[in-house]
This record gives C-alpha cells, structure tokens and sequence, in this order.
C-alpha cells in the first residue's frame, strides 16, 4: 500500500507572509489515492483577529475559537498524521505556504514540495479554460454538494477525496476497499468494485476477420499490423 495524505486549512487571510494564521486544518489518509476513513481535524486559536469578510467565506468567527488549542499544540499530531508521503491539496502551494509559515514560527521544518500534489493544477490540466474550482469540480463530476454552505475544512477534504478519485481515472480496476475491516469507511461508493473477477474477452473468428476489414477500410491506420 502506497500511504499519502489529503489536506485543506481555512485561514484569516490569503497571505501568510503578512501575519494570517491557520485556524482550521483537515487531513484524510489515502492508501493507493483512495480514502481509508482515517482523518485529522482541529480548530486553532490564531491569536489574532479574524476579518468579516473572511468568515463570510469560511463561516469561522474568533468567539467560535474561543478556548481552542493554539498551532504549536497540535502541530506534533499534525506531523505525526502528514507522515512521508505525498501531501494533496487544491490549490496545494496556498496550504503548504500557510503551513510551512506555521511550522517556521515554531523552529520546525518546512514541508517538502517535492512531496506536493496540487488538485487544481490537474484540473486546470484535464479541464482547460473551464472552472475548477472544488465546487465547479464536485458540479461536474455529479458529486454531493448539499451539505457545503461555507468552506469547512473536513468537508472539503472529503469533496476532495471524490474529486481526487475523478481527477485520477476513478480508479475503476484493481480497487481494495472491500476489505474485511473498511466496512465503516465515508467513500463506499467504489468499494464493490474491488470484488470483481476479472472476465477475459476472446473474439470469435468473424468477429477477428469484420475487424480486419473495417481497418482495411482506414488509410494508413496504426491498428494494422504489418
């Protein structure tokens, strides 16, 4: 199993290098890209105000983080979840900036970006010229939005995690997550797939030879073999 982690932080602001502090942070467990139902979440005081329309956003007000752990409280459970692996997110240089910035002020190590995977550069990749935003994302690949009336880190993540699974083919061959012990897993949606049995497909004579002349039929094709 190749373990990585999906992760969003909600902030009090876009720019961390001018003093916006983290003050929610979600992450989920992946294993070969697919949610295990292992999560971390945690609210943060950012000592600091938090602007009106920024809650507008994200729906966070600073009395709602009144008596919450500041970030170098969790910071070492945090770590502990991110492991070495790969870390996705969307719009993943804004979460690594704003953890790195948190991490630096506790003398910590910034996060690798080698480690980085960013959802929306892939979006933007398969999806050029169109929104992709995780909304728009979530729009198109019919996902459930019923319950994402402001921005909520955990929620997000898990939104994400169906997006990541569209963004990486759907993963529709070669899934385990019909395994004895995930029954309590979020994202059951693609775990009968993994109990499939795989049905080798032989074509007759007549289907070999209406083949072979329909590709006779194509000028230069590179399905017939010489």
């Amino acid at each position: 199993m190749i373990r990585s982690v999906l992760f969003d932080t909600e902030t009090t602001g876009l720019d961390p290098m001018a003093g916006d502090r983290v003050i929610e942070v979600a992450a989920l467990e992946l294993e070969n890209d697919l949610p295990t139902g292992r999560h971390f979440h945690a609210l943060v005081h950012p000592q600091r105000s938090i602007p009106e329309e920024v809650t507008r956003i994200h729906g966070i007000t600073l009395d709602q983080l009144a008596g919450k752990p500041l970030f170098a409280e969790i910071a070492d459970d945090l770590l502990a979840f991110l492991g070495d692996g790969k870390l996705v997110a969307h719009n993943a240089p804004f979460d690594f900036g704003f953890l790195n910035a948190e991490f630096s002020r506790l003398g910590q190590p910034a996060l690798d970006g080698e480690r980085m995977i960013d959802t929306l550069a892939m979006a933007k990749a398969r999806f050029p010229g169109l929104p992709n935003s995780l909304d728009a994302l979530c729009r198109r690949f019919g996902i459930d939005l019923s319950e994402r009336s402001t921005h909520n880190a955990l929620l997000d993540c898990k939104l994400l995690a169906e997006v990541y699974v569209e963004l990486t083919g759907g993963r529709q061959g070669g899934l385990s997550l019909a395994d004895a012990g995930q029954d309590n897993m979020p994202m059951t949606r693609y775990a009968a797939v993994g109990s499939r049995t795989p049905r080798q497909i032989v074509p007759t004579e007549a289907e070999l030879l209406a083949h072979a002349t329909f590709l006779a039929k194509i000028k230069g094709s590179i399905w017939t073999v010489a």
